[in-house]
């Protein structure tokens, strides 16, 4: 494992679904995405109700932020939530298109 894998969780970019995975104990949290040009457009995020709450959509938006800013993309957040967490993370900001 390399130091950015330790530093945030690993999540799969499932293509064939346009969605960014992360598996929490065997429960997915998801979201659907569109890349359009040089954006990365956040449809919607989806927790299993028991992860609500437990920050386990708050680590894979930390990771889609890490991906969009890897590949050079902006962010365009049609989901409310992904709005939310981008307008409240200052080192993330930026990445708002």
């Amino acid at each position: 494992m390399d130091t950015d894998e330790a530093m945030s969780p690993r999540i799969h970019d499932n293509r064939e679904k346009s969605r960014f995975e992360l598996d929490v104990n065997g429960q997915i949290v998801f979201a659907n995405y569109r890349r359009q040009d040089s954006v990365l457009v956040i449809l919607y995020v989806e927790a299993p109700p028991s992860l609500r709450g437990t920050g386990a959509a708050g680590r894979l938006m930390h990771a889609i932020a890490e991906i969009a800013r890897s590949e050079g993309r902006k962010i365009a957040p049609l989901c409310g939530y992904a709005a939310s967490w981008i307008r409240s993370h200052d080192e993330h900001r930026d990445l708002l298109r």
